[in-house]
């Protein structure tokens, strides 16, 4: 990606180095330390960050069908304030500026609708939200609580060097994954869903989540589609080949495979390798909303 161009969001919170509190925040709470084990295992073998903070009810239902890693991985360093060079936080914050202007005119002209955009929170190692407490073992994850994208920015680093998906897009990918829950929650999918979700059975719950997750990958496409046709060099040859990459990489049925051995498809909550690049590849090639309708009784 070429993002000299691109102006740096201001709708950024930099908590790194400030000491991330484990108390509650503004909204419901609950204790998550218990269900914090390896990064892979928080974050890609069934649990979804969002079910984590969103209930101890959700909770509950997550943890029954988390399947664990063999052998959990040595806790994160304990990092304190940003680095001397901080490349890391301004490609955060130009990637994020570019998804609120290509947001912002897609709302316009597809939905006739104002945009508002998320809040993207830096921390190190743990931070309160309106959620719950947030750590860097659940990899990023959207508050709808209170409209924030939480990240460590050593995430990218994770992503690089246990599942190959580096580069600048893959990373990208990851950040407008996360505003696309954002984009769910403006259009009241997300406050849907999750009211089927507490009326359905465990099994229905996860297909539930991995359709919302997919949706979530289509909206990222939908981004890069749109901020490529306004600016033809931001994106340069390979980038959709790399994000594509980064979605098959981080399919349910892989990382299962890979972190023990076989897959319990019915623990899914993400999708499946071809499933994430499916529905990646759909918003991407279209651009449009209309297109992310992974709700409908035929979705992939």
């Amino acid at each position: 990606m070429r993002l000299d161009d691109e102006t740096e969001s201001q709708n950024v919170e930099d908590r790194r180095g400030g000491g991330g509190g484990f108390g509650g925040g503004r909204g419901a709470t609950i204790g998550i330390g218990t269900i914090v084990v390896a990064f892979a295992a928080s974050y890609f073998f069934g649990i979804d960050p969002r079910v984590i903070l969103e209930g101890a009810s959700a909770l509950q239902g997550a943890q029954h069908h988390a399947q664990p890693a063999p052998a959990p991985a040595p806790a994160p360093a304990q990092r304190q304030g940003p680095p001397a060079s901080d490349t890391g936080a301004v490609f955060t914050r130009k990637v994020l500026g570019n998804i609120e202007r290509t947001w912002t005119t897609i709302f316009a002209t597809q939905l006739h609708e104002q945009y508002r955009p998320p809040t993207l929170v830096m921390f190190t190692n743990a931070t309160p939200t309106a959620c719950g407490t947030g750590q860097t073992a659940m990899g990023p994850f959207y508050c709808p609580a209170d409209r924030k994208v939480y990240i460590d920015l050593g995430f990218y680093d994770e992503l690089r060097r246990r599942f190959g998906a580096g580069g600048d897009f893959a990373q990208a990918y990851v950040i407008a994954h996360e505003v696309g829950h954002h984009v769910q929650n403006l259009l009241g999918i997300s406050g849907k869903v999750d009211a089927a979700r507490r009326r359905s059975s465990e099994a229905r719950s996860n297909q539930l989540s991995v359709r919302m997750e997919l949706q979530a990958d289509c909206f990222a496409g939908v981004w890069a589609n749109n901020a490529q046709r306004a600016n033809r060099r931001l994106i340069e040859p390979g980038d959709f080949e790399q994000g594509l990459k980064t979605a098959a990489a981080i399919g349910d049925d892989r990382l299962q495979q890979q972190g023990q051995g076989y897959v319990v498809p019915e623990t899914f909550t993400h999708g499946t390798s071809e499933q994430r690049a499916y529905w990646l590849r759909r918003g991407l090639e279209s651009g449009e909303l209309s297109t992310c309708d992974t709700f409908a009784a035929n979705a992939h």
